[in-house]
């Protein structure tokens, strides 16, 4: 089946081969690209939907959050609006984690804003299920030792989910891994997004004190995990299961008998959940070690793709070596000369596949490192200026203007540096995925699209992006 996006359709749902609505006459393709295939669910200000990309038929599923009004409050919707454009950043700045779904686009699409991200195949977490299994103490304590790692990778980069509980996380199916969800888009996709106005984000009987009065640490999020783990065990919300007269918790009263839970857990619970943050514990690595886990995870290393290994074209072009030594930043470095004959032969046969492995190699080595490496933010001042203009020419030549580190330049100043935005408008994902099967080596591709950012090295994308095109600015303003 093929779903209308249309917020006003009256019959939305539609066959499989139909382009448009057959009701509203609306257009069924997003972009020309994704395709909804049924309603998930809807909140206060979002509709959530499964879809697929068009461009890669065999891949995995992905799912479609449209950010939809039920109310004509302009201040309500101005309010939302810039939470859901600060929560995509947000996403955006994570890159790829394991145990988060990655964000794939987000864009505007006929007055509505979509955002795009990676379709997890499991369930989430059932109260009712986890109180009855008879080993839910083990369950419990595999709970911690896997989530802990990932409010420790979040929380270092300065970013807090709010609105952790058991149906924000996910039992993957294929490798029976925990997958925290809604990261980030909570506070826009729940009821909960807006309480009387003020921005208190999160669900009551998950949030911590502080968080109902506005105010969110790393450590609001370490009681949430403590109140979802006390829900999971005894099926029973965490509302009810603190005295506010006696102001104590009152959970292992509500154990079922079958439940054993070590010294150690209890211990750890009990931290998670205090009500003062001084007595609270403060960070994931500190509820790892209490848990007997001493290592600290560590943060992710760039994936190590596969070298490439283009055909060699015959040279049948003159060659264009840069003489520009590479000295932005002390101490000196010795120049590098690049034979660029391969590239352009490459470029003029329109080998486009090619030509984007070669200009990654050439970056590489224009800064000493593998051709296979990547390039890291104190990189890119090293770059010399004459190799950059002459991967521009080179690009802009031999595409027509359709491709080059300059039309990606114009379009990264056009969208004011927005990354979301440049990624949506050059048709890259927000994340850089290790298998870069997105990129499309023709020039049916967006404005913009290659070369690619196989070069970039690490999680903070942005960042690369912010760094390489200031040093092109630079370099072509000199």
């Amino acid at each position: 089946m093929a779903y209308c996006l249309n917020p006003d359709c009256t019959h939305p749902q539609n066959r499989d081969r139909q382009t448009h609505c057959a009701a509203c006459g609306q257009n069924l393709n997003l972009k020309d690209r994704y395709r909804v295939l049924k309603a998930i669910d809807q909140g206060g200000f979002g509709r959530t939907f499964l879809g697929m990309d068009l461009h890669f038929p065999q891949t995995p599923k992905c799912v479609i959050k449209q950010l939809y009004f039920q109310t004509d409050n302009t201040a309500t919707q101005d309010k939302v609006t810039s939470l859901f454009q600060q929560e995509a950043l947000r996403l955006s700045q994570l890159g790829n984690h394991p145990q988060i779904p990655a964000l794939l686009a987000y864009f505007e699409h006929q007055g509505q804003l979509y955002l795009v991200q990676e379709f997890i195949d499991g369930r989430s977490l059932n109260p009712a299920q986890w109180s009855c299994a008879q080993r839910s103490g083990a369950h419990i304590e595999r709970l911690l030792k896997s989530l802990l790692p990932v409010l420790h990778f979040i929380h270092e980069r300065n970013i807090i989910h709010r609105d952790i509980k058991p149906e924000n996380i996910m039992l993957r199916r294929r490798d029976r891994q925990f997958v925290l969800i809604d990261f980030g888009v909570a506070r826009v996709f729940t009821e909960t997004a807006l309480i009387g106005g003020a921005t208190i984000i999160g669900t009551p009987g998950f949030m911590a004190p502080e968080q109902m009065r506005g105010k969110v640490l790393p450590a609001s999020d370490l009681y949430s995990l403590g109140a979802t783990c006390i829900n999971l065990l005894t099926g029973v919300d965490p509302d009810d299961l603190f005295d506010v007269v006696n102001e104590r918790w009152q959970w292992r009263e509500q154990l079922p008998a079958h439940t054993q839970l070590s010294p150690a857990v209890v211990k750890v619970l009990n931290q998670l959940l205090a009500p003062s943050l001084r007595q609270r514990s403060q960070s994931a690595i500190a509820v790892l070690r209490s848990l007997g886990v001493h290592r600290p995870p560590t943060r992710s290393s760039p994936p190590q793709a596969i070298p490439s290994t283009p055909s060699e074209p015959e040279h049948e072009a003159e060659a264009i070596v840069s003489t520009q030594p590479t000295v932005p930043t002390a101490p000196t470095i010795p120049t590098v000369r690049i034979d660029y004959t391969e590239l352009k032969t490459a470029l003029t046969r329109k080998r486009w596949r090619i030509a984007d492995d070669l200009t990654r190699e050439i970056l590489c080595q224009l800064v000493h490192k593998p051709k296979s490496g990547y390039l890291f933010p104190n990189d890119l001042p090293r770059l010399p200026c004459a190799d950059l203009k002459g991967l521009e020419l080179l690009w802009r030549k031999y595409s027509d203007a359709r491709f080059g580190l300059g039309v990606q330049l114009e379009i990264y100043t056009a969208v004011a540096g927005d990354y979301v935005q440049f990624c949506d408008r050059i048709g890259w994902p927000i994340a850089n995925p290790p298998n870069h099967n997105y990129l499309q080596y023709n020039l049916k591709a967006p404005l913009g699209h290659l070369p690619s950012r196989k070069w970039m090295g690490g999680t903070q994308g942005w960042k690369q992006v912010a760094g390489f095109y200031g040093r092109l600015r630079d370099c072509l303003e000199r």
